[in-house]
C-alpha cells in the first residue's frame, strides 16, 4: 500500500478546518489526506469535503498507512486508545497531537515516541483566522517543525512555545474566542439598547472587533497607543472608557486568562506511575 501524506485521527470541526487549510493552501492535495472517523454523520461530511481522501477502516490502519498523523479526538478518548496504538508507531511516525491538556510527557510516554509535537489551536482556524501555539518534544526534527508550521500557517497565525506554556496559550488564544464573541455580544445588546436594530448592531459591533484587530496586527503600534489616538479630550470615548474602568473591565479580562490558564494545568494533572513505567 502507497504511503499517504497524512491523516488525521478523528474527523470533527477542528480535523476539518485543518484539512481544508492544507488544500486551499496547496500543502497537499485531498488524496493525501486519510481520516479515521467512527461517527457515520462525521464520516458523511467528510466524504463531501474531500470525496477523494483516503477513510481507514480503523485507527490501526490510519497508523499503518500514514507516517504524519493530527490526532485530532478529545482528550479522555486519547488517553483510553493510546495502548493500543503505541505498537503502531515507528520510527517514521510523526505525531501531532491538539488534544488540550495532555502533555507532551504523557503523550511520548503513551505513545512511546519522541517524534511528537504538541499545538494548541482555535474555533477561527475554521475560518483561515487561527492562532495555534506549538510545541515540540525532543525527536522532532527540522524538517518536521518546518512541516507542522506550514500546516498550521494554512490554517491562521502560529508561535512557538513550550510544553508549559502552552497553558497560557490556551488561556489567551484557545478560550479567547469566547471572551471576544461575549464582547461582540455586550457591544450588539448596547447597540440595541440605544435604538439600533439588532442586525445593524450585530454588523457594526462585529465589525468594530475586525476592525480595530486589523489596526494591531498591520500597525505593530501597541493597543494602548491606538486607544489612546481614538479617545478625545472631554469626548464620547473617554466617557465609556471610564465606565468599563469602574466595571474593572481590564482587570476581569486578565483574571479570565489566568484562570482558564490555571484551570488548563489542573485538567493536566500528574502523570501517573503506571504511565511512567
Amino acid at each position: 500500500m502507497d504511503k499517504l501524506e497524512f491523516g488525521f485521527l478523528g474527523g470533527g470541526q477542528m480535523a476539518t478546518a485543518i484539512a481544508k487549510g492544507v488544500v486551499h493552501a496547496e500543502v497537499c492535495g485531498t488524496k493525501a489526506l486519510a481520516f479515521y472517523e467512527p461517527n457515520a454523520d462525521q464520516v458523511a461530511k467528510i466524504k463531501s469535503h474531500f470525496p477523494e481522501a483516503f477513510l481507514a477502516s480503523s485507527a490501526t490502519e490510519l497508523f499503518d498507512r500514514c507516517h504524519r498523523l493530527i490526532l485530532a479526538v478529545k482528550p479522555q478518548v486519547l488517553e483510553g486508545i493510546a495502548m493500543g496504538l503505541a505498537p503502531h508507531v515507528t520510527p517514521h511516525h510523526h505525531l501531532i497531537s491538539i488534544a488540550a491538556g495532555i502533555s507532551l510527557a504523557k503523550l511520548t510516554q503513551w505513545f512511546r515516541t519522541e517524534r511528537f509535537t504538541r499545538v494548541m489551536p482555535n474555533t477561527p482556524c475554521q475560518c483561515l483566522q487561527g492562532a495555534s501555539g506549538i510545541a515540540h518534544a525532543h525527536g522532532v526534527s527540522q524538517q518536521d517543525k518546518d512541516w507542522t508550521d506550514r500546516v498550521f500557517r494554512s490554517v491562521g497565525s502560529v508561535v512557538q512555545v513550550t510544553d508549559e506554556q502552552l497553558h497560557a496559550v490556551t488561556g489567551v488564544s484557545g478560550s479567547g474566542p469566547a471572551y471576544v464573541l461575549m464582547m461582540i455580544e455586550a457591544l450588539s445588546d448596547g447597540g440595541v439598547a440605544c435604538g439600533l436594530s439588532r442586525d445593524v448592531a450585530l454588523q457594526l459591533a462585529t465589525q468594530t472587533v475586525l476592525g480595530a484587530a486589523a489596526m494591531v496586527q498591520q500597525t505593530h503600534v501597541h493597543p494602548a497607543v491606538l486607544r489612546e489616538q481614538v479617545t478625545s479630550p472631554a469626548g464620547t470615548t473617554i466617557e465609556a472608557l471610564k465606565v468599563l474602568e469602574n466595571g474593572a473591565f481590564r482587570s476581569t479580562v486578565l483574571q479570565a486568562v489566568i484562570a482558564a490558564t490555571n484551570r488548563s494545568k489542573e485538567l493536566s494533572g500528574p502523570i501517573r506511575k503506571s504511565e511512567s513505567s
